[in-house]
C-alpha cells in the first residue's frame, strides 16, 4: 500500500480480513494450550512495543506476527473453557461476526435520522431479549405503554443512567436544572451490602454520595434483608431524609445470592422509591421457565438489566436495561442542541436512542445480538444455561463431599463459593497455586470475613471433563498446599 493511500484498496481490504478472520479462528480453535491467565510483569508489554508510531505504511501479516509476539502473553484468555474466574465473557463466534459488519458498516447511531436500522433493529431485539426471558409486557415497545429498552455498555452505566432518571422524578428535575444540595434532607439510594461496587459509583458520579447510599445488611443467603431495609429506611424517614432508589441484584457479584424482589417491591412502593433490578450475571438464566422464579414481584420494578455478553454469548459491550416508563430516563438525559435537529426527531415519532445514556455517540452494537438468535437460536442458548447449572451442581457435590473443603455459601445456579477449613492464608495459597500453574483460572470474595475461594462456570465451550479435571486439581493443590 503506497504511503500516499488514504485507505487498503478493496483487494487489500479483502486480503487482511481474511487473514484475520483465520487467525482469529485458528486461535480460538487453541485457546485451550494458553496458559489461562497472563503471566506478563507490569510493564514488559510496554517496553516491547516502540515509543513512537510508524512512519511509514506496513501490512497486516507483521502486525499478525507482533500479536502473537507481544500480546498473547499479556493476554488471560477469558474465552477458554478452563476461565472459572470473575464471570464469564462470552464472546461467542455468531456475535463475533455480528461485530465485525458492525465495524465494517462504521454506523454512528446516535439519532434514528443517522441510520434508521440502528434503531430499529435495537428496538426489536430488545422486545424479542424480553419476550425470551419472560419479563413483563410492559417494558417492551410492542406492548402499549411508555416502557421499552436500550443497549447500554455495561450494567455499570444502565444502574447510573436509571439512578440519574430517579433523581430527576425524585427532585421534579431540580437536579439537572440548578443543580443537587444533599443538605439537611438528603436523597438516599440503598443496596445490598453484597451489591456491585458500581451502584456507589454512581451514588458518586450522579451527586448523592457515598455516605447517602445505604448498604443493608444480608440475611443467611447472603441476599438482601428485607426487614433490615424497612428498619433503616424508616430511620431515614425519620431523621429527615428522603428515600429514592433502591437497587435490588439477582444473583451478586460475590456469592452469586439473589435479593427477595417480592418482598423490596412493597417497600419501594410504600416509600415511593424507583426500584431498579441489576440481573448482570445471572438474568441470562431466565431464557429458562424453571428458572424465571427470579422474577417473583419484577411487574413492580421500574427497571431491569443485564448482560448478555457475560453468559449468553454476546461479544463484549453488550447490557440490555429496561425500562417501566421510558420517558422519565429520556427527560433526565435529553439536551437538544441546534445541531442535532432533524424532521424525524421534531416529529417526535421516533426513538432518538442518545436520550437514553450518558453519551452522545453510539455503536450498532444491536447487530451482535441479531446474528446470536440467527444462528444459535433460543433452544440453542437455552441447552447452553441448562448444561451449566448442572455442571454446577454436581461441582457443589464434590465439594461437599472432599476432605477438608466447604461451600462457604449455598451454590447459585453456575457459581460455587468455597475454602478450606485450613483457614484464610491456605485457601489464598491454594488459588495462588492453580492459578499460577495456567491450567485455569480462580478469582476470591469475602464471606463473613473469611476469604473465600469462588469458581464460576459458563464459558461457551467449557464442559464438565473441565471442572472436573479443574476440581481435581485444587484438590490435588490443597493436598500440598496443607501438608507443607
Amino acid at each position: 500500500m503506497s504511503s500516499l493511500d488514504a485507505a487498503m484498496t478493496p483487494e487489500e481490504f479483502r486480503r487482511d480480513g481474511h487473514a484475520l478472520i483465520d487467525w482469529i479462528a485458528s486461535y480460538r480453535a487453541g485457546v485451550e494450550q494458553y496458559p489461562v491467565l497472563s503471566k506478563s510483569s507490569p510493564g514488559s508489554i510496554l517496553e516491547a512495543l516502540p515509543a513512537s508510531a510508524p512512519e511509514l505504511p506496513g501490512d497486516v501479516t507483521a502486525i499478525l506476527e507482533d500479536v502473537e509476539t507481544h500480546l498473547l502473553p499479556g493476554i488471560a484468555h477469558w474465552q477458554s473453557p478452563n476461565w472459572f474466574g470473575y464471570f464469564p465473557s462470552n464472546s461467542s463466534e455468531p456475535s463475533v461476526l455480528g461485530d465485525l459488519l458492525s465495524s465494517g458498516l462504521g454506523v454512528q447511531g446516535m439519532l434514528w435520522s443517522t441510520s434508521p436500522a440502528c434503531t430499529e433493529l435495537e428496538m426489536r431485539m430488545l422486545d424479542w431479549t424480553a419476550e425470551a426471558l419472560g419479563l413483563p409486557a410492559h417494558f417492551r415497545f410492542d406492548a402499549p405503554g411508555p416502557g421499552g429498552g436500550v443497549i447500554q455498555d455495561t450494567a455499570s452505566s444502565a444502574v447510573l443512567a436509571c439512578m440519574v432518571a430517579a433523581r430527576e422524578q425524585a427532585t421534579g428535575g431540580v437536579g439537572n436544572s440548578q443543580g443537587l444540595s444533599q443538605g439537611s434532607s438528603p436523597l438516599v439510594a440503598y443496596a445490598s451490602a453484597q451489591s456491585h461496587s458500581s451502584i456507589e459509583k454512581s451514588a458518586r458520579i450522579c451527586g448523592i454520595g457515598s455516605r447517602n447510599l445505604r448498604l443493608i445488611e444480608t440475611d443467611e443467603h447472603l441476599a438482601m434483608d428485607p426487614l433490615a431495609l424497612a428498619s433503616v429506611m424508616n430511620k431515614d424517614i425519620a431523621d429527615g431524609c428522603r428515600p429514592f432508589f433502591i437497587s435490588a441484584t439477582l444473583g451478586t457479584t460475590g456469592t452469586g445470592a439473589f435479593d427477595p424482589l417480592d418482598s423490596i417491591a412493597p417497600l419501594a412502593k410504600e416509600h415511593g422509591c424507583w426500584l431498579h433490578v441489576d440481573a448482570a450475571m445471572f438474568g441470562t438464566a431466565a431464557l429458562c421457565e424453571e428458572h424465571r422464579w427470579m422474577h417473583a414481584g419484577v411487574d413492580q420494578a421500574d427497571s431491569w438489566s443485564f448482560n448478555p455478553h457475560k453468559w449468553m454469548g454476546v461479544t463484549f459491550d453488550c447490557s440490555c436495561l429496561w425500562l417501566k416508563d421510558a420517558s422519565l430516563l429520556v427527560d433526565s438525559m435529553s439536551i437538544m442542541p441546534e445541531y442535532l435537529r432533524n424532521k424525524a426527531t421534531d416529529s417526535g415519532g421516533v426513538v432518538d436512542y442518545r436520550d437514553w445514556h450518558v453519551q452522545l455517540g453510539r455503536r450498532f452494537r444491536s447487530l451482535k445480538l441479531w446474528f446470536l438468535y440467527r444462528v444459535v437460536g433460543l433452544e440453542g442458548l437455552r441447552a447452553m444455561v441448562r448444561k451449566h447449572v448442572e455442571i454446577t451442581r454436581e461441582l457443589a457435590s464434590w465439594i461437599e463431599e472432599t476432605d477438608g473443603f466447604a461451600l462457604a455459601a449455598p451454590a447459585s445456579l453456575t457459581l460455587a463459593c468455597f475454602r478450606h477449613e485450613a483457614g484464610d492464608e491456605a485457601t489464598r495459597a491454594i488459588m495462588e497455586a492453580v492459578n499460577a500453574s495456567g491450567s485455569m483460572s480462580l478469582t476470591h470474595c469475602e464471606v463473613g470475613g473469611r476469604f473465600v475461594l469462588r469458581l464460576a462456570i459458563g464459558q461457551w465451550g467449557t464442559t464438565r471433563d473441565h471442572v472436573r479435571r479443574g476440581w481435581d486439581q485444587i484438590s490435588s493443590v490443597a493436598k500440598e498446599v496443607t501438608s507443607s
